[in-house]
């Protein structure tokens, strides 16, 4: 495949929304029902955000948090079916991992159901012990919110 023409971009206002949207359906078993306004909501509270461009067509996504020194966490990487196999999900991880908000962290971490190997290749380890996930239950609405807390009403 030439890959001449691909491009990379780190501009999170230059992502069309309803075309991450699709590519997540075409290519991202994890995030095929996510709505355009959830989108926009995760590519605002992230940085960087790099996007991969075949002419004027979304190829590629991915998008990372990070403290800019200890921990960050890589999210939704994503390739279009028909661009695989080329280098392009490497290349995407690298400039991540490169971006300034990310190359002095100290660990960085992602979670992946089926691409260990690939992400192995680029130097990724297996880590068992370290991770925990809590599932927030959805919020009912008819039950009041409870006040927080500070630190002195809690004897402290």
């Amino acid at each position: 495949m030439d890959c001449r023409h691909i491009q990379f971009s780190d501009y999170k206002s230059q992502i069309d929304l309803n075309q991450l949207q699709v590519l997540f359906q075409l290519g991202a078993f994890w995030a095929k029902d996510r709505t355009v306004e959830d989108l926009g909501i995760a590519i605002a509270n992230s940085e960087p955000v790099i996007s991969v461009w075949n002419k004027e067509q979304l190829i590629g996504f991915a998008r990372a948090t990070s403290d800019g020194i200890y921990r960050a966490t890589i999210w939704d990487v994503v390739i279009h079916p028909d661009f695989r196999g080329a280098g392009l999900g490497q290349k995407l991880v690298e400039i991540v991992l490169s971006h300034p908000r990310m190359n002095r962290v100290e660990r960085v971490y992602l979670t992946t159901t089926h691409q260990q190997s690939f992400y192995e290749r680029i130097g990724f380890e297996s880590n068992t012990s370290t991770t925990m996930v809590l599932y927030n239950k959805p919020v009912v609405s008819h039950l009041p919110t409870p006040a927080l807390q500070s630190h002195h009403d809690l004897g402290g």
